[in-house]
């Protein structure tokens, strides 16, 4: 019978013994491992992703783009103009107003004027029955016309007028739904890339995902899917009690192998203003991460590997520092590690425009290693009765 000791051996002739540096050394390189076989399946495959412009149709189809407003007078005025002006043939705004009070409703108006192709649907404020941005969303959807919907937010604004065209022309091919990628504006500050990489890196693991016909999420900035599909699903009522989730929860029930389209053409991401302090974008996370426990367990095993890959890497790495023997690989081990990160990262992030994320990804992957157990603490106290996602 072979002991471990033998097979140690057999691997590793200089070891004469399994001791302290034998045993971190394996532990090093296993977590070393598990990195690579999370970056192979998990950012390669949008780094490979060739067609990166989808085929458009001569005869495009018509598609009512869905926003959903509580109180969003300013943001509708400053965005609202580059989603109406797109270059497209046909298409209608449904604009939600969710009980604003603010002056949201005329600014609506006052557009609707010029353009007609903008529609208004007024939610009425109601003392007996609170409800949270699935019912608005669910108004919109009820209120379209078309059956190919396109989602995004009040605060959002698409990189050009090529955006409602790109992401339409993922619905070829009988693909039911569209994933885009919804990122936020690039101003000065630690905070605003930390959020841009986790933002960023959670982009490239579901569009790999997707791009393996293995997708479990969307983001509701920039998402298309067709009403058909919605009703088909039974919309949102699986996890209507749930007041996050409209966006990644419908599309982790809704998604099959085969139904699932990405656009990720720099003229088809959305950008949005990012949160300016901590305490604002803990929240915003915690609601984020509420849904989790909600996906399906393939994907929740999916996600628990990218996690756990991580952690496994760098306390395998600091167990190296254990033994004068071994200490002087964690420098080798970390930055081989860091050329493949910045290896597998690089096109993708060429395709999604954050090609300044890319130096600095290993140190904002440390930082988010230590704050993220922060978030899911967050979630479980986090006021439920927030609106926005």
């Amino acid at each position: 019978m072979i002991t471990l000791d033998t097979f140690v051996y057999m691997l590793l002739p200089e070891f004469k013994q399994i001791a302290l540096p034998e045993i971190v050394t394996i532990l090093a390189s296993l977590g070393l491992v598990l990195i690579l076989i999370n970056y192979f399946f998990n950012y390669l495959p949008l780094s490979l992703f060739k067609t990166v412009r989808f085929p458009v149709n001569d005869s495009l189809e018509p598609v009512s783009i869905i926003i959903c407003a509580r109180n969003e007078e300013d943001n509708l005025a400053e965005f609202l103009p580059k989603i109406l002006t797109q270059n497209y043939p046909e298409f209608e705004i449904v604009v939600v107003n969710d009980c604003s009070y603010d002056n949201t409703e005329n600014v609506i108006d006052e557009f609707a004027k010029i353009f007609p192709n903008l529609r208004k649907t007024n939610i009425k404020e109601d003392d007996y029955y609170k409800h949270g941005k699935k019912f608005a969303m669910l108004v919109g959807i009820k209120a379209a016309k078309h059956n190919h919907l396109i989602f995004t937010d009040a605060d959002c604004y698409p990189s050009s007028d090529q955006w409602l065209k790109e992401m339409s022309s993922g619905f070829s091919n009988s693909k039911e739904i569209v994933l885009g990628y919804g990122a936020y504006d690039k101003k000065p500050g630690f905070l605003n890339k930390l959020i841009r990489f986790d933002t960023f890196i959670i982009a490239v693991q579901y569009l790999s995902q997707a791009i393996k016909h293995k997708p479990f999420m969307g983001i509701g900035r920039n998402l298309a899917y067709t009403k058909e599909l919605f009703f088909k699903e039974k919309g949102f009522s699986t996890h209507y009690h749930i007041q996050s989730g409209d966006d990644d929860l419908f599309v982790n029930q809704a998604v099959k192998n085969d139904n699932t389209n990405v656009c990720i053409h720099k003229d088809a991401i959305t950008y949005s203003k990012a949160k300016t302090t901590f305490k604002d974008w803990r929240i915003q996370k915690a609601r984020h991460l509420s849904t989790a426990p909600l996906y399906n367990i393939a994907s929740k095993s999916k996600i628990g590997f990218i996690y756990f890959s991580q952690y496994f890497f760098y306390f395998s790495l600091f167990s190296l520092s254990l033994s004068n023997y071994t200490i002087v690989l964690l420098p080798i081990f970390l930055i081989f590690k860091i050329i493949m990160q910045c290896l597998f990262l690089n096109k993708a992030a060429n395709y999604l425009n954050e090609k300044d994320l890319i130096i600095p990804s290993v140190f904002f992957e440390f930082i988010l290693l230590f704050i993220y157990p922060i978030f899911h603490l967050t979630k479980f106290i986090y006021k439920k009765n927030n609106w926005n996602n």
